[in-house]
């Protein structure tokens, strides 16, 4: 197996990812970018990619919702959940009070905000594309440079503890800096369709894209009675603009339950004859491992005995008259 992951070495992405069983041993390839390593899937560069999805914090990863919605399909396989916690790092000799620039991923920015306001007021935020990657151009010849680590321009970075563990020549400035101690990023490794479907556990979930195929009153009502009418949960709904042009948005949904589940099933199909374009992204377990509370009329037992009620009229229609129903016999006139 060959695994694609968003890098440097160090990111929380890459905790993720060595969470599966066998990454560890297999080749991994650090990229820069989510549609990056989206891209090394499609191309067939690496069996699968591992790459953020949702933070508690700040919600969907819109580059990875993005990128998963368009060009050929992909398959969400499994997913992992990571303990998010940040420390603040400078080249060795930085004091606190020397800090006027950080850098850092705009999601890790925003959860450690209020530490900044409180104890760096006024600091310049620096973008990075990952907050290993804002680490690591710290160190002389970091990101490709040469010579001191002040051509970086800025003066720390927030990262993941581990970054430290692999280059303790960093200096840290502050540990458990993020505003919310509970905070957790959830990941998911995403490979080309074709392998068989992720076996269902009774704690499942399942990712569907679907577009707003017409913009009337009404439209989105539409698609939660899909879910509504079977008793399947969303546990995330959000909307993202198509990038066509100003009013065209997609939905992207997480559901309770795996598509072989018959009220998901019947709640896909359902979407599939008012939007042909929806798009399904996988059913996997949940990481959590929450087992999905289901109503006993949308069990699968219930439908099946829907499924052959409907059957045995369907039946009763079909025979001739040599051969009538019994009058008051189940399935009868």
């Amino acid at each position: 197996m060959r695994y694609a992951y968003l890098g440097p070495a160090g990111t929380f992405t890459e905790a993720a990812l060595l969470s599966v069983a066998g990454a560890r041993e297999a080749e991994r390839l650090p990229v820069s970018s989510v549609p990056v390593a989206l891209a090394a899937v499609r191309s067939g560069e690496v069996d699968a990619a591992m790459v953020p999805i949702e933070n508690s914090v700040e919600g969907g990863v819109t580059a990875t919702l993005d990128a998963v919605a368009t060009g050929s399909e992909l398959r969400i396989v499994r997913e992992a959940l990571v303990p998010i916690s940040f420390v603040l790092v400078a080249p060795p000799g930085t004091a606190l009070a020397d800090v006027r620039t950080v850098s850092t991923h705009s999601h890790a920015w925003a959860q450690v905000r209020g530490w900044m306001d409180e104890r760096l007021p006024g600091v310049d935020y620096v973008p990075a594309s990952s907050t290993a990657a804002a680490a690591l151009a710290l160190l002389p010849g970091g990101a490709g440079r040469e010579g001191p680590a002040s051509r970086a321009g800025f003066d720390a970075a927030v990262c993941s503890p581990v970054v430290v563990e692999q280059h303790p020549e960093l200096e840290v400035l502050a540990e458990d800096i993020g505003d919310n101690r509970a905070a957790v990023t959830r990941f998911v490794l995403v490979a080309r369709p074709g392998a068989p479907l992720p076996p269902r556990t009774g704690a499942d979930r399942t990712t569907l894209v679907i577009p707003l195929w017409e913009d009337r009153a009404g439209a989105l009502m539409e698609i939660l009675e899909q879910f509504a009418t079977r008793g399947v949960n969303l546990s995330r709904i959000e909307s993202r603009p198509t990038g066509n042009f100003l009013g065209e948005y997609f939905f992207s949904v997480d559901v309770d339950g795996h598509i072989l589940d018959a009220r998901v099933a019947d709640a896909v199909e359902g979407l599939r004859r008012v939007c042909p374009s929806t798009r399904f992204l996988g059913s996997y377990p949940r990481a959590d491992h929450k087992v999905a509370t289901v109503a006993p009329h949308h069990s699968d037992d219930a439908f099946r005995e829907a499924a052959a009620w409907v059957a045995a009229l369907q039946d009763s229609d079909r025979r001739t008259p040599e051969n009538p129903p019994v009058q008051g016999a189940p399935g009868g006139a």
